[in-house]
């Protein structure tokens, strides 16, 4: 009887703690009394954007020259420098050709010892003491000297190179008394006030491409943003790159120089996304989140973003289209905490 009752009073006193236990537990999970917040929201809705695809470039000018020579011979004189700016018609190249100088004067002899035969005979045929056909003969001799000599002499002006347009000296290859041949760079010469960018063009966009339209051209090097214009476009495709090149003209500005990298943005079809205001998205170590009123209480989103602009962020998940983004006075919002919505 005794064991009976501690056993009974073990029970009462089993049952007393777990409802106390009870009643402490669901004393902690009643939610705290939170102050109502005002706040602003915006409907969450999908942005239609156009989607551009990139492709890289590099910028040129548009008069570029391989400075080469036509004749071999020995170099005598470059008058200019690395960075020099030229104007058209300078010289650029001096090379030393002897053999072409006696080649003129030889040639010139031949011309002159043609053109006396040829005087001789004349006035032969006028006193009857020749033929008209021994004086066409010498006719023919005389336009072979005179061509012969003609060719000498261009020859000799081979001997020295002029700039064809104004610009700089971008590439400086050959030195003085370096050894020119024919179709070898010597010097670079570029114009950089006219500008543009040369790239290659997926022939699947290609076709909605043509000269005249304006693109938007980026160039990270120095930091700006153009828009240029097609300027040619090459009417065949590349079949192992299948791509087409193209030129884009831009305006010249100070921070460009030849030779940069450059992206190109090409147009596509237009894709739904969600954009919210830059302020609704809140950061938390390498978390993003957001806020959304429903019945009239804030409840945490955590989203991905995606591009982020001046005053608004794409979201790419965690927010649905329709939903109340809160956009202010949400740094120190709870979950759950009550909404005085404006």
């Amino acid at each position: 009887m005794r064991s009976q009752n501690i056993f009974i009073i073990l029970l009462i006193v089993f049952f007393t703690i777990s409802g106390c236990q009870k009643e402490q537990k669901a004393r902690e999970k009643k939610p705290p009394n939170l102050p109502t917040v005002k706040v602003d929201v915006v409907t969450a809705t999908v942005i239609e954007i156009p989607f551009l695809n990139e492709v890289m470039g590099t910028v040129q000018p548009v008069n570029r020259a391989a400075i080469a020579a036509k004749i071999t011979g020995t170099i005598e004189k470059i008058p200019v420098s690395l960075g020099s700016a030229v104007s058209r018609g300078d010289l650029l190249v001096e090379i030393s050709a002897e053999e072409i100088s006696a080649k003129v004067i030889q040639a010139q002899a031949q011309l002159a010892q043609a053109k006396r035969n040829l005087n001789r005979e004349r006035k032969l045929l006028q006193k009857k003491a020749a033929t008209s056909e021994s004086v066409k003969s010498l006719q023919d001799m005389y336009r072979v000297a005179e061509a012969v000599y003609r060719e000498a002499k261009t020859m000799l002006g081979y001997t020295k190179i002029n700039a064809p347009f104004d610009g700089l000296i971008t590439k400086k290859i050959a030195n003085v008394g370096d050894l020119s041949t024919p179709g070898t760079p010597l010097l670079q010469l570029e114009n950089n006030t006219k500008l543009q960018v040369v790239t290659s063009i997926p022939e699947g966009i290609i076709l909605q491409i043509k000269e005249g339209d304006q693109l938007p051209v980026t160039i990270p090097a120095g930091d700006l943003s153009l828009t240029g214009t097609v300027a040619e476009i090459a009417p065949a495709s590349d079949p192992f790159s299948r791509t087409t090149p193209i030129k884009i003209n831009i305006e010249n500005n100070s921070n460009l120089r030849s030779g940069q990298f450059a992206r190109v943005a090409l147009p596509g079809k237009n894709i739904g996304t969600l954009f919210v205001p830059a302020s609704a998205v809140l950061t938390s170590g390498q978390m993003e989140k957001i806020f959304v009123a429903d019945g009239g209480k804030a409840h945490l989103r955590l989203v991905r973003t995606g591009r982020h602009e001046a005053d608004r962020i794409e979201i790419l998940a965690g927010l649905n289209p329709g939903d109340k983004v809160i956009i202010d006075n949400n740094k120190f919002l709870l979950d759950g905490q009550p909404l005085n919505i404006n």
